[in-house]
């Protein structure tokens, strides 16, 4: 019976990412990110409502990542989708935009990456590649800037040459041979934990800083300071 707690968080995330995908794509950007943020809430609180409760499955795996492939799979897609139709037609997304269409590269590879995640036995503690919470985030980012016009960069934002360079970076990131840290907390504790709170302390900072740019930023703080860290401990062993 335990069991169906977390599976329900789960199944929980795949409706929020469902909504959001809803909202997103009827130019409802604010109400998408909420909705975006409270799937990401409920991916961190399976897990570890699962541990407090001792409780694991393959069908909780399983379910796992077929949500993540909805809110963290699909929605960057679509946001990159609504974005790149903005600079054909500022108004209401009526019909497809085959251009804009580019945009799912970024869920196509996703897919792929959450496919290599269940399969890679080297994930169990961190990533192998950027994973799709974050590749999501970073899409977020953009889409509030441009809602908020965020330090006067709304063309920027929507500017096709900068969204199709973000779509090949992420869509390369998220199967890339990079170790990344993990952002879950398995514990609370300092010990082993160092790395996880000082970034969740920059973060906060550069929140307070940068409002709505800050998601995108952190993003890739964390991409760069996975690579930094890839290629230093690789010299260290040449």
């Amino acid at each position: 019976m335990k069991s169906y707690i977390p599976n329900s968080i789960t199944l929980l995330n795949l409706v929020l990412g469902c909504c959001a995908i809803i909202a997103i794509l009827h130019g409802d950007y604010v109400m998408g990110f909420w909705l975006v943020l409270a799937g990401v809430v409920a991916d961190f609180a399976d897990g570890l409502v699962a541990r407090l409760l001792s409780v694991s499955s393959e069908m909780g795996k399983e379910l796992d990542s077929l949500a993540d492939m909805v809110t963290f799979g699909v929605v960057p897609g679509v946001i990159y989708y609504s974005l790149l139709s903005r600079t054909f037609d500022s108004q209401v997304i009526h019909s497809i935009h085959y251009i804009a269409v580019v945009g799912f590269l970024v869920t196509a590879f996703s897919c792929l990456r959450l496919a290599k995640f269940n399969l890679d036995t080297r994930q169990a503690d961190g990533f192998i590649g950027l994973p799709t919470p974050s590749s999501t985030m970073f899409a977020v980012g953009l889409m509030l800037m441009y809602v908020f016009d965020t330090f006067g960069l709304r063309d920027w934002i929507i500017h096709p040459a900068f969204l199709f360079t973000c779509i090949a970076a992420f869509s390369y990131l998220l199967v890339a041979e990079i170790p990344m840290f993990s952002l879950k907390f398995k514990t609370f504790t300092w010990k082993g934990n160092e790395i996880k709170f000082i970034f969740a302390g920059i973060a906060l900072i550069l929140l307070i800083l940068t409002r709505e740019a800050a998601f995108s930023i952190v993003v890739l703080l964390y991409v760069l300071f996975s690579i930094f860290s890839h290629f230093l401990n690789r010299n260290k062993t040449i």
